[in-house]
């Protein structure tokens, strides 16, 4: 029979204190090798690894041992021992013992894998997807899930320990347009009907507010039927939190104590709250980015004001049209760039949306610049100080009468500037919030007003005025966290007066029927006593890469997507047969 070896241990548990105890293992081969009549096992489980030798005193297990390979599924029974010290091996917890073989069973064979069970592995990340159980087994990837149920388990920990409930929301929902596009289910029971799957539970945990819970997380799966990158996967996983009787700083309080215990956790590293906060106005005028990394400098400066005037019309008439003009000192270590380093960075601004790149290199033997020529010496002067220039500085500018262009495109040259450079100092963990986001903005292709974050997000009470005569002034009560320079998450304060969630509808262009189409149940719940609530949403997947240092977000997901939506495991999506697209009263059209 097989299976008579009952495991009574791991692998990689074992250490010098059990010398002398009998021990039954189970696990999978990392490698084996014959000595010539001593056969020598790494055995490897979920724990670790451990050596384990046969020798001829014990001659059915030596004969067994001889058949396995790499990858087969054993068990093992035998005794501890401590190595001899030329044997010993540091480097892994299990070094300094190994395991006497007596009994040996082969619970289950393996064919050769297609690449090694080891951590950097050079082998395309098609194949690590196409056989993932076998990619899950290399120490990395297992380490990455370990930590991701660690951080789970620390996040209902501390949310249990404040006074939130956990509480489950339905997969199968209602399509409400407003937002990334839906995966749709056809619904059999109701022909020519359709379930989508939720972007966010958004809806329903403000309905739980309203239903008095008070205190609401969830652990959620998401779906976004959108275009894909190395952090984002058309199925995720979300915190999800609603907080009832709460304000802004309510919520970022919470949440910082949350974060804090959470990365202290699981990672050992001392985090110190409170956060810096500053405005998205702040951080566009400074970083070009909404998420700004702070973990370098290089913010942007804004020399509109000593330009206006001046003979360089690309600079003048850029803040004449309603634009600006904003600089970046690049220092690059007493180095200095080449004129061919320079050209290249014009091309890539070029790239990012800009014009072109206006320069001053300040070298040894003084400025140097296609530009100096149309400023007096008081006026360089103003705009060296006012980016701090100093001998082997490299500033450059970007102009334009959009000023939103200037901002972003700047931005993202800051961004480049610090990787190509070497500026960022990966082991920092740059907390920070940005707040205060415009509720609004305004889409070209449909026309009108679009909610920046959702239509049920509170305007500023001193903003709510502006609503009818410059709806794109309109500041939101909402807040994102991040962390170097991505958005973990992101939250408001809701609507919960139904005469003003009416008016942010009017504002977004909604029919009253519409609205009712779309959002009716929440609005008919708000007329039952809706108490002031907010929240914010985690993109879990998003955070666990950051902690981990992984550079893409399907090295923390057992079982990703790929970047056209696919799993190369499964070959999903494919056909299904023609008599369930009867059943759903689907037809397809290609």
């Amino acid at each position: 029979m097989r299976n008579k070896i009952k495991r009574n241990c791991y692998c990689g548990d074992l250490r010098v204190e059990h010398e002398g105890k009998e021990v039954c293992l189970a696990g999978w081969v990392q490698t084996r090798r014959d000595l010539g009549g001593l056969i020598f096992v790494d055995l490897r489980d979920r724990s670790g690894i451990v050596q384990v030798v046969f020798n001829p005193e014990h001659k059915e297990a030596l004969k067994t041992a001889d058949k396995i390979r790499s990858e087969y599924v054993i068990a093992v029974k035998g005794k501890v021992f401590r190595r001899p010290e030329e044997n010993v091996n540091p480097k892994i917890p299990t070094g300094y013992i190994e395991v006497m073989g007596n009994e040996l069973e082969i619970l289950s064979a393996a064919k050769t894998p297609p690449f090694a069970i080891e951590d950097d592995v050079k082998v395309d990340e098609s194949v690590r997807l196409k056989y993932r159980y076998l990619d899950l087994r290399r120490p990395q990837m297992l380490r990455n899930v370990i930590f991701r149920s660690k951080v789970n388990k620390a996040i209902r920990d501390f949310l249990d320990a404040n006074g939130f409930l956990e509480i489950e929301t339905p997969i199968l929902t209602k399509s409400t347009p407003e937002g990334a596009r839906d995966y749709l289910v056809p619904s059999r029971l109701n022909p020519g009907e359709f379930y989508a799957l939720p972007q966010s539970p958004q809806l329903f945990k403000q309905i739980l507010m309203i239903s008095g819970m008070e205190r609401y997380y969830q652990i959620a799966r998401c779906f976004r039927d959108e275009d894909l990158r190395a952090d984002r996967q058309p199925e995720f996983t979300q915190l999800d939190m609603e907080m009832s009787f709460i304000d802004v700083e309510g919520v970022i309080t919470l949440n910082e104590k949350l974060i804090k215990y959470v990365t202290e956790k699981v990672t050992g590293t001392e985090i110190e709250i409170p956060f810096p906060r500053m405005t998205f106005k702040q951080a566009m005028e400074k970083y070009g980015s909404d998420k700004p990394d702070t973990r370098f400098g290089m913010e942007m400066v804004d020399i509109s004001h000593i330009v206006s005037d001046s003979n360089f019309k690309v600079f003048s008439q850029a803040v004449k049209g309603g634009g600006c003009v904003k600089g970046l000192n690049i220092k690059k270590g007493g180095e200095t760039f080449s004129r061919r380093q320079i050209d290249e960075l014009a091309e890539k601004a070029k790239e990012f949306g800009s014009k072109g790149l206006a320069w001053i290199n300040i070298t040894l033997e003084g400025i140097k610049s296609p530009i100096a020529k149309f400023f007096d010496e008081k006026t360089l002067a103003k705009i060296i100080d006012a980016l701090q220039g100093e001998t082997g500085d490299l500033i450059i500018f970007v102009a334009d009468t959009n000023t939103e262009l200037v901002m972003t495109s700047l931005g993202s040259m800051r961004i480049y500037l610090a990787k190509t450079l070497n500026l960022i100092d990966k082991r920092k963990l740059n907390f920070l919030w940005v707040t205060e986001f415009p509720l609004l903005e305004y889409s070209e292709d449909e026309k009108r007003f679009v909610a920046k974050h959702h239509p049920f997000t509170s305007p500023m009470d001193e903003d709510i005025s502006l609503l009818d005569k410059e709806p794109a002034k309109v500041r939101a009560k909402a807040y994102d966290i991040i962390l170097n320079g991505t958005e973990l998450g992101g939250g408001s304060i809701r609507i919960h007066d139904a005469a003003l969630q009416k008016k942010m509808f009017e504002t977004l262009g909604f029919s009253q029927e519409r609205a009712e189409n779309n959002f009716g149940f929440l609005l008919r719940a708000f007329e039952y006593g809706t108490p002031p609530h907010g929240g914010i949403a985690y993109g879990l997947d998003r955070m666990i890469m950051l902690l981990l240092g992984l550079e893409s977000i399907r090295d923390c997901i057992a079982f990703p997507k790929t970047q056209n939506a696919s799993c190369l495991m499964t070959e999903a999506p494919g056909e299904v047969d023609i008599k369930q697209l009867k059943e759903l009263h689907v037809q397809v059209k290609i």
